[in-house]
C-alpha cells in the first residue's frame, strides 16, 4: 500500500505505526496484565520491569540502525540516555508529588500510567512545534544550544530547592473552579458527592491534582530534555521516540529510584555537563569547524561517560548514606 511508505516528516509512515503499535501493546500489556488489579510495587519487581522495558528500548535502536542507518541509531541512543538521566530528576519531583497529596504507593503506579499516555500527546506536539522551528530557520538551533549552556551552568551552580506543591498554578485554578474532596478515593480521579445543600455533583480527587501537578512537572523538564535531543538530531521520528521510549519505562523505574534517589544527590553536576556538552558542541561545529558535524559516535561515548561517572560517582560519594536522605 502506497500509504505505508508515504514519506512523512522524513520518515516513512509504516515506521511511525509500527512505533505507535510498540507503545500501545506494551501500555496494554502493562496495564491489562501486569497491574490489572491495583496493588504495590516492590522495588525488585520495579527492577525486573525496568530491565524489561531498557531491553525492549536497545532493541528499537537496533533495529533504528539496520533501518535508517549507523549515525540515525547511534543518535537514538544518545537521545535515549540523555532523556533517561533527566528522568531521574523528574523522579525526586514526582516522589514529593506523591507525598504532599498523600497518594497510597499501590495507587501511583495507575496515576503514573495515565500521566504517561498525556506526555506522549504534549511531547508530541512539543516536538511538533519545534521540528517546525527548525525547518523554518536553522538558527533557531543557535538558541537551543545557548540555552542549553545556559541551563547546564544553571543547575550547576543554583541549589537545589523543594517545589511549592500547594502553590502550583495548576492546583490553585482548579481548588477555585471544581469541587476538590479531601478524602481519597482510591484509583479514581472523580467521585460523585453531595455538597452542603443536599446537590449531587462530580468533584476531583487528591490522586487527579497530583497527576496534573506531574505533567505541568513534566513540560518544565521538557523545557530542558526536547531542545537537548533536537541538538543531537531533527530526525523528528529519532527525537520523539528515544524521547517517547526513555518515558515509558519511567514508571517501572520510579519505584526503585524513588525508594533511593537520594543516592544520586551528585548526578545533577554530571546532567549539567551533559546539556552544556551538547549545547557547545553545536556552537563549535557551526562557528569553529565551519559547519562540519560532530562525530556522532563521540558524542553518544561523552554523553554515556559523563551519565555513568555522575553515577558511580554519586553511588560512592553517598555509601555510608544509604538509609538516611542527604540534606
Amino acid at each position: 500500500m502506497d500509504f505505508l511508505t508515504a514519506d512523512w516528516l522524513g520518515t516513512p509512515a509504516w515506521f511511525w505505526l509500527a512505533f505507535a503499535a510498540i507503545v500501545l501493546l506494551l501500555t496494554a500489556f502493562d496495564l491489562g496484565v501486569l497491574h490489572k488489579e491495583d496493588k504495590e510495587m516492590g522495588v525488585a519487581e520495579s527492577l525486573r520491569l525496568s530491565v524489561f522495558y531498557i531491553a525492549v528500548a536497545m532493541l528499537f535502536g537496533g533495529w533504528v540502525w539496520f533501518a535508517k542507518g549507523a549515525t540515525a541509531g547511534v543518535e537514538y541512543y544518545t537521545g535515549y540516555f540523555i532523556e533517561k538521566a533527566l528522568s531521574i530528576d523528574n523522579v525526586f519531583v514526582i516522589s514529593m508529588i506523591f507525598g504532599f497529596f498523600a497518594i497510597a504507593p499501590k495507587y501511583q503506579y495507575r496515576a503514573l500510567l495515565w500521566g504517561i499516555l498525556a506526555v506522549i500527546i504534549l511531547r508530541g506536539l512539543m516536538i511538533a512545534g519545534g521540528a517546525a522551528l527548525v525547518a523554518e530557520a536553522e538558527w533557531v538551533m543557535w538558541i537551543f544550544a545557548a540555552f542549553l549552556v545556559f541551563s547546564g551552568f544553571k543547575m550547576m551552580f543554583t541549589s537545589a530547592h523543594d517545589p511549592d506543591i500547594g502553590n502550583n498554578p495548576a492546583v490553585r485554578w482548579i481548588s477555585r473552579h471544581m469541587r476538590v474532596t479531601r478524602e481519597h478515593h482510591e484509583h479514581h480521579f472523580f467521585v460523585r458527592v453531595t455538597d452542603a445543600a443536599g446537590k449531587i455533583g462530580w468533584a476531583a480527587t487528591p490522586l487527579f491534582l497530583a497527576l496534573v501537578v506531574i505533567n505541568v512537572a513534566d513540560l518544565v523538564f521538557a523545557i530542558d530534555s526536547v531542545p537537548a535531543i533536537f541538538s543531537i538530531t531533527t530526525d523528528t521520528f529519532i527525537v520523539y521516540t528515544s524521547n517517547i521510549m526513555a518515558i515509558l519505562g519511567l514508571r517501572a523505574l520510579y519505584f526503585a529510584l524513588a525508594a533511593m534517589v537520594h543516592r544520586f544527590y551528585y548526578l545533577k553536576y554530571a546532567l549539567a555537563m551533559v546539556l552544556v556538552f551538547i549545547g557547545a558542541k553545536i556552537l563549535v561545529a557551526d562557528f569553529v569547524l565551519g559547519g562540519a558535524k560532530f562525530p556522532p559516535l563521540a558524542s553518544l561515548g561523552i554523553t554515556v561517560a559523563l551519565i555513568a561517572g555522575g553515577v558511580f560517582y554519586s553511588m560512592w560519594k553517598t555509601r555510608a548514606k544509604s538509609t538516611h536522605p542527604l540534606p
